[in-house]
């Protein structure tokens, strides 16, 4: 899928808002190292909310039509990312109760503060399922339609969300052994979790030819493409990235979204680190960034295979119509015909 960055930032910061503010519900429903004190717990809520909030406004850059948004939420009977819009809309009006809640009454006991805290908590992460479940559930991108996915979302959201809360603590607090050891195991889960969908996406299965057709037992041949001119499927889903560059993308999430958080919370941990324990965060959304990047552009619809583009981390052309490609190239240069999605 050619990769927007307005899907990107929506699913890099919503995901880390309402992972934030679970991980908050939790040490204080726990009184986890005593839990967190009234002030810091509004500023964290208050986080949560502008992080939410970057993530639905960039998702606007994506729409053809912004003005038509309000259709998404109609269709949440059947429709993933409707239910996704409706939960986020959901998630404004307690999280804000709860943080007025801690604010004008200075405390985060009571259980008006109990069930504000775990109403938000919920229906974040029942946005965060929505949202994987908006990409899982396409059966025709295999690299998508696996637990996977949303798995993989949470194990994001909730590392990112624990190491804001866990830098916030030695910036306030100092060294804290039990909040930094929490993030670095979220970390370590997530970093483990990625590891397993590379692995998945890479076994050499899926669809083919004979599969796609129905005709398991022979061998099919492609004598021409699906298409003559552009699509959306095809324009969209028909990127591909040489597998070295993949390879360099993947060591760059590991080393910036796993490996040097960790490094610079243990030394936050040990005292070593005072304001450098911002980097731990910082570093994660970019390493974690990167990671969306290559789960948007290593998606290859099914459609690939009636173009001639063979399976593999690098498409190639089907043998078969090497040699008119040059002449079909020509024709249609010369008289290009628009698709209708470009058209509107």
């Amino acid at each position: 899928m050619n990769p927007s960055l307005a899907v990107i930032f929506l699913t890099l910061f919503s995901g880390a808002g309402f992972g934030l503010m679970a991980v908050v519900a939790i040490v204080n429903d726990f009184a986890i190292d005593g839990g967190l004190s009234p002030l810091r717990t509004a500023i964290l809520v208050a986080l949560s909310l502008l992080l939410v909030t970057m993530g639905m406004i960039s998702s606007t850059a994506h729409l053809a039509n912004p003005k038509n948004a309000w259709r998404a939420f109609t269709r949440w009977r059947t429709s993933w990312l409707a239910r996704e819009g409706v939960f986020a809309v959901l998630f404004y009006p307690v999280a804000i109760a709860y943080l007025g809640w801690v604010f004008f009454r200075n405390t985060t006991r009571g259980d008006g503060a109990l069930v504000l805290a775990n109403t938000a908590a919920v229906i974040g992460l029942i946005t965060i399922f929505c949202q994987g479940m908006i990409y899982a559930c396409l059966r025709t991108i295999r690299q998508w339609h696996t637990p996977l996915v949303p798995a993989n979302f949470y194990a994001m959201g909730l590392a990112l969300g624990m190491t804001m809360l866990a830098t916030s603590q030695v910036l306030t607090r100092g060294p804290d052994l039990v909040l930094i050891s929490t993030a670095c195991a979220l970390l370590v889960a997530a970093a483990v979790m990625k590891a397993i969908y590379y692995f998945w996406i890479g076994a050499p299965s899926g669809t083919t030819l004979q599969t796609a057709t129905g005709f398991t037992r022979g061998k099919v041949r492609l004598l021409d493409q699906g298409h003559t001119f552009g699509t959306f499927l095809t324009h969209e889903f028909s990127n591909c990235i040489p597998a070295a560059r993949a390879r360099n993308f993947r060591i760059a999430v590991y080393v910036l979204g796993f490996l040097a958080p960790i490094a610079i919370l243990i030394a936050g941990a040990h005292g070593l680190l005072r304001l450098g324990v911002l980097f731990a965060p910082l570093l994660a959304f970019i390493g974690i960034g990167i990671e969306r990047y290559l789960f948007f552009v290593q998606a290859k619809h099914v459609i690939n295979l009636y173009h001639g583009r063979m399976p593999g981390p690098l498409p190639q052309m089907h043998p078969a119509l090497r040699a008119g490609a040059g002449a079909a190239d020509t024709m249609i240069n010369k008289t290009r015909l628009v698709p209708s999605y470009e058209k509107r």
